[in-house]
């Protein structure tokens, strides 16, 4: 998946909706358990990226990723408490009713079990509880995965999406590949999610 912006901070769910006090150490669908970053996911969360194609930070800036925007972010582990997927983010400082998804990134044998969209309800559930009212994100034009992602999304959410161009493959100078335009996609009014 691509990147994708993000940042929030709320109860501590896991996604089965119960507060981590009513039901301790509880995992969602498939063994996996969501839960916000610590500074020991960031190692993980870079291989991730890297190992899925993805525009990879630094080592560094995912474990800063992870003390600084824990509350704005979520991992996926698995029963042996492995990264299997992560969601970043933040709320945009001169914005501060929306929260901006940085990335997604889903280990290959996790994929199509629905696990980014439980980490996006995951996200929404806690974002909403904040009060934010928006999610923005920026995805390319073939990609057609987080597209659908973010548009179902914001059907379940009652709200709006709308794209707009932001940047342009100028805005990414690299030596080896051009890299495509970014769309930006504004979610919002954010509703309830789909179990509220």
């Amino acid at each position: 998946m691509p990147h994708l912006r993000t940042n929030l901070q709320a109860r501590d769910r896991t996604d089965t909706g119960a507060t981590a006090s009513e039901n301790p150490g509880a995992a969602g669908r498939g063994g996996v358990r969501l839960s916000h970053p610590s500074p020991e996911d960031g190692p993980h969360m870079w291989r991730l990226a890297r190992e899925n194609g993805m525009d990879a930070n630094s080592p560094y800036a995912y474990a800063l990723w992870c003390r600084d925007f824990a509350t704005t972010s979520v991992v996926a582990r698995d029963d042996e408490g492995r990264v299997a997927a992560y969601v970043t983010g933040y709320v945009r400082p001169d914005d501060p009713d929306t929260y901006f998804l940085w990335q997604v990134a889903v280990d290959s044998a996790y994929r199509g079990q629905g696990l980014a969209r439980r980490m996006l309800d995951f996200v929404g559930d806690r974002i909403t509880d904040r009060g934010l009212r928006y999610l923005e994100a920026t995805v390319t034009a073939d990609n057609t995965a987080s597209r659908a992602l973010f548009a179902s999304f914001a059907r379940d959410r009652g709200a709006e999406a709308v794209w707009s161009p932001l940047f342009t493959g100028e805005h990414f100078p690299q030596e080896d590949t051009p890299h495509d335009p970014e769309d930006l996609v504004r979610i919002g009014p954010l509703g309830a999610g789909p179990g509220a």
